[in-house]
C-alpha cells in the first residue's frame, strides 16, 4: 500500500464514527474513487452493508450513529421520532417487547435499503411525516455528535399517528400521564401542525384526563376540530366532548 493511499485509509478509519455508516456520494466528494473503495473492501477494512453503503468491518453497528451519519453525509434531516425521541429525553414508560426499536421519521415515502438492515443494536422503524406540517424538532448530544429528534410536544403526536401498528392508546396514556412539563404554547403550534382529526382529538382527551396545568393554556378553537364522529375504539366508550370513541379501559383507567 502506497504511503498516500496509506494515509487516506488512515484518515477514514480516524472519521468513521464507531459503528456508524459511510454513504458512497459523500465518500467520493472526499475524494475518494469507486476503486479505492472497492480496495478498501477487498483488503478487509470495510464492508457493504447495502447499494452505495459500508461499514468498518467488525464494528457493531449503532441505529443512532447510522441515522446521524446518514445526515451528516448526505445532508438529509430525518429525526428520532415519537417513543424514541421521548425515551431520550428521560421518558422510559413504554417498553417493547424483543429487541428494542429506533423510531425515525423520513419526509419520504420511499426508504433505502440501508434502513432495513438486521445488523444494528436496534430495529429501525421507519415512517412518513406527511401529516404534520412543520414539525418541532430539537438537537440532542450523544457521544461525539449531535442528532435531530421530535420535540416531546411532537414525540408523543407522532406516537398517536403510529397507532395501531406500532402502540395502542392505553400504552401512551401511561406516557400522557408523564407528560407534566410540557411547553404549552410547543404543543399549541404541534396540534395546528398536523391535519389529523384522529390525532388532535385524542391528544386533547388524553390531556385533559390526565389532568396537566398546560392543558387550560391551550387555544382549542384554532384547532379547527369538526362535528364528524370518529370511532378510534371496538366496542369502547362514546366521549361527547371530543365526539370520539375510545378502549373502555382508557375510560375507566383512574
Amino acid at each position: 500500500m502506497s504511503v498516500l493511499t496509506s494515509s487516506k485509509i488512515n484518515h477514514l478509519l480516524s472519521e468513521s464514527p464507531p459503528g456508524g455508516l459511510l454513504f458512497a456520494g459523500w465518500l467520493r466528494k472526499e475524494g475518494y474513487s469507486s476503486q479505492l473503495l472497492k480496495k478498501y473492501r477487498d483488503s478487509g477494512w470495510f464492508e457493504s452493508l447495502a447499494r452505495g453503503v459500508m461499514y468498518r468491518r467488525h464494528d457493531k453497528l449503532s441505529a443512532l450513529t447510522a441515522v446521524y451519519c446518514y445526515n451528516h453525509q448526505t445532508g438529509n434531516k430525518v429525526r428520532v421520532a415519537a417513543h424514541s425521541a421521548l425515551e431520550l429525553m428521560g421518558f422510559n414508560h413504554y417498553v417493547p417487547m424483543g429487541k428494542p426499536r429506533l423510531m425515525v421519521a423520513f419526509e419520504s415515502c420511499k426508504v433505502e435499503d440501508w434502513v432495513r438492515s438486521e445488523k444494528y443494536d436496534m430495529t429501525i422503524v421507519p415512517f412518513h411525516t406527511g401529516i404534520f406540517k412543520k414539525p418541532l424538532t430539537q438537537f440532542y448530544e450523544r457521544n461525539n455528535y449531535t442528532l435531530i429528534i421530535s420535540s416531546p410536544e411532537q414525540a408523543f403526536l407522532e406516537c398517536l399517528h403510529l397507532v395501531p401498528d406500532h402502540y395502542n392508546y392505553m400504552d401512551l396514556f401511561y406516557i400522557m400521564e408523564q407528560l407534566t412539563s410540557l411547553n404549552p404554547e410547543k404543543v399549541q403550534t404541534a396540534l395546528e401542525n398536523t391535519s389529523s382529526q384522529r390525532i388532535k382529538r385524542m391528544f386533547l382527551y388524553m390531556a385533559e384526563k390526565a389532568g396537566h396545568y398546560w392543558f387550560d393554556m391551550l387555544d382549542k378553537e384554532i384547532f379547527e376540530l369538526t362535528t364528524s364522529k370518529l370511532q378510534l375504539a371496538d366496542k369502547g366508550v362514546y366521549i361527547s366532548k371530543y365526539r370520539i370513541t375510545v378502549p373502555k379501559e382508557l375510560n375507566d383507567y383512574e
